[in-house]
Formats: C-alpha cells, sequence, structure tokens
C-alpha cells in the first residue's frame, strides 16, 4: 500500500470506528460483536483493518478512562454529549493518548472532517476545540514544539 492509500485506508478505518462506537452506545453491542459485525460489511474492505480492529479493541477496553479524559477537556459531563461527538472524541482521545505516532494536528484534522461528515452542523467547531485541550494536555512536548503551547 502507498502512503496515499495507507492515508485514506486510515481514515476511513475512523469512520468505522465512529459508526462502531456509536451502535456501542446506541445498541449496547460489546466489542466482540462489533468487530463480528464490521468484518462483514463491504466497508472494512477497504479500510486499515488492523487498525481499525486494535483501536476498537483498546477503546472498548479503555472507554472509562478515555471518558475521564474527555470529562477534562468538555464543558458538559460525558452523559451529555451527543453519541456521535463522544464517538469522535473517543477516538480523538485515544489516539492523542495512545497513538503518539500520530501526529496531534493529524489525529485534530481527521476529528473535525469526521464531525463534518457525520456530527451535526457545528459540532466540528466543539470537536476542534475539545481535542486542541486534549492535545496540550497529552502531547505538552509535541504542541511546545510545534509552537502552539
Amino acid at each position: 500500500m502507498n502512503a496515499r492509500t495507507s492515508a485514506g485506508a486510515r481514515t476511513r478505518a475512523r469512520e468505522l470506528l465512529v459508526q462502531a462506537l456509536y451502535q456501542k452506545q446506541i445498541a449496547g453491542h460489546d466489542c466482540a460483536e462489533l468487530l463480528r459485525q464490521f468484518h462483514e460489511q463491504a466497508a472494512y474492505e477497504r479500510v486499515d483493518q488492523a487498525f481499525f480492529d486494535e483501536t476498537l479493541r483498546e477503546i472498548c477496553r479503555d472507554q472509562a478512562d478515555l471518558e475521564s479524559t474527555i470529562a477534562d477537556i468538555a464543558d458538559r459531563p460525558v452523559a451529555q454529549l451527543d453519541p456521535v461527538e463522544l464517538a469522535i472524541l473517543l477516538v480523538g482521545a485515544h489516539e492523542l493518548r495512545d497513538r503518539i505516532d500520530v501526529p496531534y494536528r493529524v489525529v485534530i484534522n481527521e476529528s473535525v472532517n469526521l464531525a463534518r461528515r457525520f456530527g451535526a452542523a457545528d459540532s466540528h467547531k466543539y470537536i476542534n476545540a475539545c481535542l486542541d485541550r486534549a492535545a496540550q494536555a497529552l502531547r505538552t512536548v509535541e504542541t511546545q514544539a510545534d509552537g502552539s503551547g
């Protein structure tokens, strides 16, 4: 896979992650069930499958800790967040905290694009603000070196 294809496959994996995490909230499916269902979808063939599987498992395992991180950066309780916004913030917070190989600006940009695609009218602004605060806290060295911290 070349870099362009790989980046597109990773973006598509994030889109499926948001859908899976939304479904987890709404239908209450566990991680194993979500993996089974999403592996059967045609869209799964076009994503970075290893990234999707690993990230979904890690978010499911660490969801309480990630929600605690989100609670620290959000202006309202996690329970009051829109399910799409929470799904996007879970992916973004996970990547900021646990995927240091992904630059924080990429995490924020991808999350903002997800909010534009799946969220309410201005949710991308909220996602941007929350993840910017998270990046300042979780990636202090990176954000300071970049001159934004």
